[in-house]
């Protein structure tokens, strides 16, 4: 594999580590094994400008956004910080400091990293008046309701005055004023916002997740994603009884009491926010390792999830001074802790399939404390895997929890390998239907989605179960049919007890049948409504939430909108098929086979006749049109109007292809606000027209 493929498979698996982190709340991956990716990425792509990419995970935060929430642009943009694992690189960075400030005296405050959901509240006149989550680090979701139930952020700051009368937040639940009878200095700014973390601590993490053992739910894989979850949420009574805490760890303004970052916080400490206690500041960069190396063993005693230290030159000053590079702020850096490890019993390994029929195997271990949490399961990927470290039954295995979120396998004690261990035998044979099990390149057709290499296959995708459900639970989805009343515990039951085989049974179920005893009426008839309700969803994430291989939401919407029907579509050829924008031969086959398997055809039949849609609405139709025919667009910046992805679906609307570089066969770019220099300096080189957001509109009419 040359370079250029590399940077592209690299590109693709960061996207979706991406998505299944800050999305999903589901990682597949440590944070270590994501930041190496990246790093490989960053390397290659510094060494081939020419393959320039917007879009590159490299140019991104990341995103945590979620429709059914308000969006909002934040005052100041939300960046990340730069990251490192070594020494080195702190001791380096702080050169570049000396450097930047051309060897003016400085210090560096040093705190902790705390490992939970990032968020920025702003207060107006003392009161909280919004709360937003990072997002893309240019727009956040708007969770004030939800935030407004976490005791440790006060909903009014203690010590501000209000028409003469001084108030602080009281204790109750419902926040309620009590009038104080001083007033605190530094004086508090009429604007300001205070950025931090949400986090749910390890007491709070392990009850939920034992709650949720009992009643059968599924756990959360750590503290981090479980707050992220909740904060979430759209019901606030489920974030208030959750008992989520928060951390503050930077203040913004324009009349701030210091130029000092630490003291600005020790002032917000005055005004009533939860700053951590491990904060110092450091004059030297031996000031900064001890700091490092004491937390590395105490973070183990804190209350909630640390993952590293933060290091940020104290002056504003200062800071301003330094700036900022395209995607972090150089007066700051993150140094991650290395993975904790231990060494414990392999007593088992299990089986799982999943949606698409992939087999992994699964470490069942004997109990072992590790990043604060009890581990017990831990994945072995697939067969490659656990020869490599010829794994026998017994073995004492060295177990680590990658980035505190993910336990995995990293050694085997052979020393301590008993007489009689047995070595591991990957099965042959599904564990869910009983079928031959087929490897990639033996005759197994791989779904989409699915890795390569050592992976073993189910090809009984009809009557396995977990392939089954999975299809339903993609069919229910958000970007899907979107029936949100129900989810994949509920699935599971209605499959267990045989009211639902296939994505069409879900239209023939009726209260009575899924009320049991009577107890639970109101939550039937939800559940119903929610499947009648999704007869309204467009046609072309009808088309998506069939789940075809190889077809995902973006193909899905080009197809629809190419072929308006979905007899049209059911009755393409190969020729047809690849006529449209991005579907090659691949996709093109997955599509005809999928269409010409009788079970399918009776599935898509039954769906017509429960009155899915099944065509392009007149609304959509009249809204399509050719005056982007032929013109390949590149979209940069931020906009005012429309999001990023409305524009997307604009331009595919009006017939014309987004593309995520620019080259000499771009034809515009739709540029919004702080458009990249280096996109510009391109585009003039190339000689690209450049359209702005209102002129783009009236191009479109």
């Amino acid at each position: 594999m040359d370079e250029t493929q590399r940077i592209e498979q690299l590109r693709r698996e960061l996207h979706e580590h991406n998505h299944r982190y800050y999305v999903e709340n589901q990682p597949t991956i440590s944070d270590y094994d994501f930041d190496q990716l990246m790093h490989e990425l960053q390397d290659l792509e510094a060494r081939h400008p020419e393959l320039y990419d917007p879009n590159s995970p490299t140019q991104r935060v990341g995103s945590d956004l979620q429709t059914e929430f308000r969006q909002v642009t934040h005052k100041y943009p939300m960046l990340s910080l730069a990251n490192t694992y070594s020494e080195q690189d702190v001791r380096q960075w702080y050169e570049s400091v000396q450097k930047g400030l051309a060897g003016e005296p400085f210090e560096v405050c040093c705190e902790m990293k705390y490992d939970g959901l990032s968020i920025s509240l702003t207060y107006v006149d003392g009161q909280l008046t919004q709360a937003v989550t990072r997002g893309d680090g240019v727009h956040g979701d708007d969770v004030t309701r939800n935030v407004r139930t976490i005791r440790a952020i006060p909903l009014v700051v203690r010590g501000y005055e209000v028409r003469g009368t001084s108030f602080e937040d009281s204790s109750s639940a419902e926040g309620n004023l009590e009038p104080r009878t001083s007033y605190l200095e530094p004086r508090i700014p009429h604007e300001f916002e205070i950025r931090g973390e949400i986090l749910m601590p390890w007491a709070s993490f392990e009850r939920l997740n034992r709650e949720r053992e009992a009643a059968e739910e599924p756990l959360f894989a750590n503290p981090r994603n479980a707050a992220s979850g909740t904060l979430k949420s759209l019901d606030s009574r489920v974030v208030a009884s959750r008992q989520l805490d928060a951390y503050l760890y930077y203040l913004l303004g324009e009349e701030l009491p210091a130029d000092g970052h630490f003291e600005n916080l020790e002032a917000a400490r005055q005004w009533g926010f939860k700053i951590s206690e491990g904060m110092k500041k450091a004059k030297s960069v031996d000031e900064v390792f001890d700091f490092i190396n004491y937390w590395d063993k105490e973070r183990k005693n804190l209350p909630v999830a640390t993952d590293g230290i933060v290091l940020k030159v104290n002056s504003l000053r200062q800071q301003r001074a330094l700036g900022f590079t395209a995607k972090s702020p150089r007066w700051a850096i993150a140094y991650k802790f290395k993975a904790e490890r231990a060494c414990t019993e392999l007593l088992e390994v299990t089986y799982q399939v999943g949606r698409t029929g992939a087999v992994t195997p699964v470490a069942n271990m004997a109990p072992v404390q590790l990043a604060g949490t009890t581990v017990r399961r831990a994945t072995l990927n697939n067969e490659d895997f656990i020869k490599s470290f010829d794994l026998h039954i017994g073995d004492h295995v060295y177990v680590e929890k990658g980035g505190e979120i993910i336990p995995k396998i990293v050694g085997v004690d052979i020393d301590q390998r008993p007489i009689i261990a047995q070595p591991v035998q990957f099965i042959r044979r599904c564990p869910e239907c009983g079928t031959p099990l087929v490897k990639l390149g033996e005759g197994a057709t791989v779904p989409a989605g699915s890795p390569a290499g050592a992976a073993w296959y189910c090809p009984n995708d009809a009557g396995c179960p977990p392939q089954i459900k999975g299809r339903i639970e993609h069919f229910i989805a958000r970007k899907a049919m979107n029936i949100d009343s129900l989810g994949p515990e509920t699935v599971d039951e209605y499959y267990r007890r045989g009211l639902i085989k296939n994505v069409a049974d879900l239209y023939d179920i009726d209260v009575q049948q899924i009320n049991g005893d009577g107890s639970r009426t109101k939550s039937a008839q939800r559940i119903v409504n929610g499947i009648q309700k999704s007869k309204e969803v467009p046609f072309e994430r009808v088309v998506f939430a069939l789940g075809i291989r190889f077809v995902g939401e973006t193909s899905a919407r080009l197809l629809a909108r190419h072929f308006k029907t979905m007899d049209a579509l059911m009755a393409a050829g190969l020729e047809e098929l690849e006529e449209v924008e991005g579907i090659g031969e691949v996709m093109a086959k997955s599509i005809i086979g999928y269409f010409h398997t009788p079970q399918n055809r009776d599935i898509v039949e039954r769906l017509r006749g429960y009155g899915l849609q099944f065509e392009l609405s007149e609304e959509q139709t009249a809204a399509q049109s050719d005056k982007l025919a032929g013109q390949s667009i590149v979209i940069s910046g931020v906009f005012q109007h429309h999001s990023r992805d409305e524009y997307k679906q604009l331009i595919e609307q009006n017939g014309g292809k987004n593309v995520g570089s620019i080259s000499s066969k771009t034809s515009f770019i739709l540029a919004g606000d702080n458009m990249g220099p280096s996109k510009l300096q391109k585009a003039e080189k190339l000689g690209i027209r450049i359209v702005k957001e209102d002129e783009f509109l009236e191009m479109i009419g």
